[in-house]
């Protein structure tokens, strides 16, 4: 372990550039720029029951209208005619809307990005990504239009064929969380059309811009493809919104992003009435870095996915298991990178971390921090608020480094922001229980040169989660494999592989083409 003492906080300024921040002003200039590129009909959306803020300054920038419940319902109920027309679209037809939508996606890409940073405070690069995302699984959800393959089995009873075939579900109301504002849509809302579903979509009231501007991009995809209007509908409000598409008749499947506590709420609410949910959760990721491992592409790995987003995704890497015998090298490299880290205003190119949400998550990450060190551990580096002088109503943040000298209960959480923990090991299998021991299991890695340690991580006794990676961080999943996690991440799967199955209703079909009764199972009921 490094030199500190266990047991203590070490609040040392970073050294890293810190940036300068944008004028609230010039942030609002750009996302009413952005707004009108899209689509987006200002007048129409301004109001005084929310308020669109910007974490980059930490003040709001104008207010928004609400749906009132009335709203809500209509919503559903359009998006639920729309469906009785669009189930029997052909699906390669369905497919050539979520082209389009990618085609525009594609053409306005720096414009949903700029709302992306505006509203969830996302340095540039994570932005564009995140919009690429978009992208991307409309390229995929395009193919899968024309491969919503069934399966045909063969029939103990001569004469008949025994085949299922997969039929639309209806509407599908997606909530989605402000870290990732756009992506989580694209995944459910590219899926759900081919399959020919429809949406309603309830953005966090962090970020209800982003989801105006990739509505009104849908909206333009469906005039220009003379689809059905109402395919997708945005509906803004608070967490009572959210809960009016929970209890929906109208709403067979739920597809829900946040936190733990809102998953306990939603599922049984939606099991009540016999519908389904895809429930992305908590993530308290970790990794095992072996004493094999390639240390230079380790620390670069844990970095990233420790500190993008300023820890503020669901995979971020919150806890690294580290051999004894290369964690005093391994906390000193990440300390030495962290102290280096630009953080600042997310629009400079050379800022690597931009702000916290807002104060109530800086509260909650220094209330662990201080919580750790109760525990006995030893913040390294960074916890440290930054830019105040340059922005004192933002929560901007040195992402912090915490060596344990135990799992302990902290450590057993999940804090949304960019604290990550160190603990020890010293067999593989201690590495295995000290990982599993935690209630969440979203995302995780094992970094090892050592083919035999891989393959048990892997293994079905290795790593409990839905993600599990071998020399890559836990975050930066791709489209084309399912995402989601097991225990208290929920269990569900969106974006590619098989995960569109859950968007779609199965049909076991039997056809007797012999001419004659056959029953299963050679029942004789003739006489």
């Amino acid at each position: 372990m490094p030199a500190e003492t266990a047991g203590t906080r070490h609040d040392r300024p970073g050294v890293g550039m810190v940036t300068a921040v944008s004028s609230t002003e010039d942030i609002r200039v750009r996302a009413e720029n952005a707004l009108a590129r899209c689509g987006v009909e200002l007048a129409a959306v301004k109001g005084d029951a929310l308020t669109a803020r910007t974490p980059v300054t930490g003040h709001d920038l104008f207010g928004l209208r609400a749906d009132t419940p009335a709203g809500i319902d209509r919503a559903v109920e359009a998006a639920h005619t729309a469906f009785l027309d669009w189930r029997t679209t052909p699906a390669p037809v369905r497919g050539a809307l979520v082209k389009r939508l990618g085609e525009l996606l594609t053409e306005h890409k720096e414009y949903v990005a700029d709302l992306v940073t505006v509203e969830a405070g996302k340095i540039r690069s994570e932005a564009l990504g995140e919009v690429q995302e978009m992208i991307d699984i409309c390229d995929f959800a395009v193919g899968l239009s024309r491969q919503l393959y069934g399966r045909t089995m063969p029939s103990e009873r001569p004469g008949h064929r025994l085949m299922e075939t997969w039929h639309p579900l209806g509407v599908v109301g997606v909530i989605s969380a402000f870290n990732f504002p756009v992506a989580v849509w694209a995944w459910n809302a590219a899926v759900a059309l081919v399959c020919g579903d429809t949406v309603v979509w309830k953005p966090s009231e962090l970020t209800p811009l982003t989801a105006l501007a990739c509505s009104a991009l849908l909206d333009r995809a469906i005039a220009e493809t003379g689809a059905p209007a109402h395919l997708n509908q945005v509906v803004l409000g608070g967490a009572e919104a959210g809960t009016q598409l929970v209890d929906s008749p109208l709403v067979p499947l739920v597809s829900a992003t946040g936190s733990t506590r809102m998953g306990r709420e939603v599922g049984p609410r939606v099991a009540a009435r016999f519908g389904r949910t895809v429930l992305e959760l908590g993530g308290n990721n970790a990794a095992v870095v072996a004493p094999s491992a390639d240390l230079d592409l380790t620390v670069n790995a844990a970095v990233f996915a420790a500190a993008g987003t300023a820890g503020q995704r669901c995979t971020t890497l919150r806890r690294l298991i580290v051999h004894a015998d290369v964690v005093d090298t391994v906390v000193e490299r990440l300390a030495a990178a962290y102290r280096r880290l630009p953080v600042g205003d997310p629009f400079q190119e050379s800022t690597l971390v931009g702000p916290l949400v807002n104060e109530a998550a800086l509260a909650r990450m220094r209330e662990s921090l201080d919580r750790a060190v109760q525990e006995g551990g030893t913040v390294v580096v960074g916890g440290d608020r930054q830019l105040q002088d340059a922005a004192p109503d933002a929560a901007y943040v040195r992402p912090a480094l915490v060596t344990m000298p135990a799992q302990s209960a902290v450590v057993r959480e999940e804090t949304f922001a960019p604290v990550l923990y160190v603990l020890t090991y010293r067999d593989l299998d201690e590495a295995i229980r000290l990982h599993n021991d935690v209630p969440q299991g979203l995302s995780s890695g094992i970094f090892t040169a050592d083919q035999g340690e891989a393959e048990r991580f892997l293994a079905a006794d290795g790593a409990d989660c839905g993600i599990v990676n071998v020399n890559i961080g836990t975050s930066g999943a791709e489209i084309g494999g399912a995402f989601g996690g097991e225990k208290e991440t929920g269990g569900g799967r969106e974006s590619g592989s098989d995960a569109w199955r859950a968007y779609m209703r199965r049909a076991t079909n039997t056809v007797n083409y012999s001419g004659r009764v056959a029953l299963a199972q050679g029942v004789d009921f003739s006489r």
